[in-house]
């Protein structure tokens, strides 16, 4: 059998090294990007990394994207718009121009896997760090998206929430000062490696966080039936006569 391939952006540091390191030492020939590889925001630099991958071992069977920022966390009216916008560019249009590059690979293979790393601030609003917030929102439509595009080729696409990871980025980061508690790295890689892996293809499309969420809690939710907007950011309407349900 082939070694199973898989992409790992902003593989460099932080968590996406943990996620990196777990792959390769499941078996997985593993393609570090980090802003030497490849920035995830040049198109060109992107397609250049990604065909070169592909050129070298056939196939891409799993993305992780993983490559993001925070913005400085002032109140909206504090916030710079160039480094908002900048936000927004690393942590939506990076994970994009990177599955649009591997997806088309993957469709035409028939199989692969796609997870974001996104977070719990994704699923609130915030005044603070608004940028963040904003992109990871649209990452997990980014997710739904890449779900809808692959699953009639075989390709299955995840949001996965690490937690509070303590990595350069969270230590920094004024939110988690006074924080004692920590998401441990291979409590995040044992639930990649799941859905990598394929058992838990139930729950494509869909939202899954580490520390909260295990293989085996994911498998028995599953088992009973998930309805179909669970764990996907969706207008909650205000009862059954709201004209938007």
């Amino acid at each position: 059998m082939r070694q199973h391939v898989a992409v790992v952006t902003g593989a460099s540091r932080g968590i996406g090294r943990h996620l990196a390191d777990a792959l390769q030492d499941n078996g997985y020939a593993v393609e570090r990007g980090s802003r030497a590889v490849a920035d995830v925001t040049d198109r060109a630099a992107v397609e250049r990394w990604v065909a070169d991958v592909v050129d070298r071992h056939g196939r891409v069977d799993l993305l992780v994207n993983n490559a993001g920022v925070i913005d400085t966390e002032v109140p909206l009216l504090e916030s710079d718009p160039d480094e908002w916008w900048a936000t927004l560019e690393a942590n939506v249009l990076g994970p994009y121009l990177v599955t649009r590059a591997v997806l088309g690979h993957m469709v035409a293979a028939g199989r692969g896997r796609v997870v974001n790393l996104n977070s719990g601030a994704g699923l609130r609003a915030s005044d603070e760090a608004s940028a963040y917030n904003v992109s990871k929102t649209a990452l997990a439509r980014l997710t739904g998206a890449t779900h809808l595009a692959g699953w009639d080729h075989g390709v299955r696409a995840f949001d996965l929430a690490p937690g509070v990871v303590r990595t350069d980025m969270t230590t920094a980061m004024q939110a988690h000062r006074d924080r004692t508690e920590w998401t441990e790295p291979a409590v995040v890689a044992e639930l990649l490696l799941a859905l990598a892996g394929g058992e838990l293809d139930a729950w494509s499309g869909r939202y899954v966080r580490a520390g909260v969420d295990t293989p085996a809690s994911l498998l028995a939710r599953a088992a009973q039936g998930l309805p179909g907007a669970a764990r996907t950011i969706t207008l909650q309407p205000w009862g059954p006569d709201d004209p938007l349900a």
